[in-house]
């Protein structure tokens, strides 16, 4: 299980195994079934998560109760109430396991200990954190400039597995459109 995670930062900077066996000390592994959840709005946020296994949404209720999805996470991706986690606040958004899900979570104390002492570490944060950045801004100017049948066709080309794994109400909620417009975007 850990093995993806070595993995996963080895793409950014290189590891031996006593390294490892200190980036490793720093998480814990935990495992949630399908519509857990490992984020709840309003309560503390105390991990970020990288995903070994399984689909996560990442929602926002609005005053009318509509539900809202910032993002999705699968294998080999970061997720969390980034604001809540930093700012270890109450979380505004929830974060729900749309499939049984396998994780390794990082306090925020754990965290920084591991970006202080451990340069390698400091730039593999970094790096992951800019590309979250780059990928939100990127989702904001696809709402602000494409329409709902170019930001389908783009989710399509980017992650075409989420087509496969999720219910048509759970993309076209991610998309802004109905379940009847996916139906015909889909078509």
């Amino acid at each position: 299980m850990s093995h993806q995670l070595r993995k996963h930062i080895e793409e950014v900077v290189a590891l031996n195994d006593e390294e490892y066996a200190f980036v490793l000390s720093h998480f814990s592994k935990k495992a949630y079934r399908k519509h857990d959840f490992l984020i709840r709005r309003g309560e503390p946020v105390k991990y970020c998560y990288f995903v070994i296994s399984g689909l996560l949404k990442l929602i926002y209720d609005d005053a009318d109760g509509k539900q809202h999805i910032a993002s999705f996470a699968m294998e080999n991706w970061w997720e969390s109430d980034f604001a809540a986690y930093f700012a270890q606040s109450k979380a505004q958004l929830s974060l729900q396991c749309i499939e049984d899900t396998h994780v390794l979570g990082i306090s925020l104390e754990n965290y920084n200990k591991l970006a202080a002492d451990f340069s390698k570490m400091e730039h593999f944060f970094l790096k992951k954190s800019n590309a979250g950045h780059i990928a939100s801004q990127k989702r904001i100017l696809s709402f602000l400039t494409s329409s709902a049948k170019e930001r389908y066709e783009q989710l399509l080309k980017e992650h075409p597995s989420l087509f496969q794994r999720l219910p048509k109400t759970l993309l076209a909620s991610y998309l802004g459109v109905s379940r009847e417009t996916l139906s015909r975007l889909s078509s």
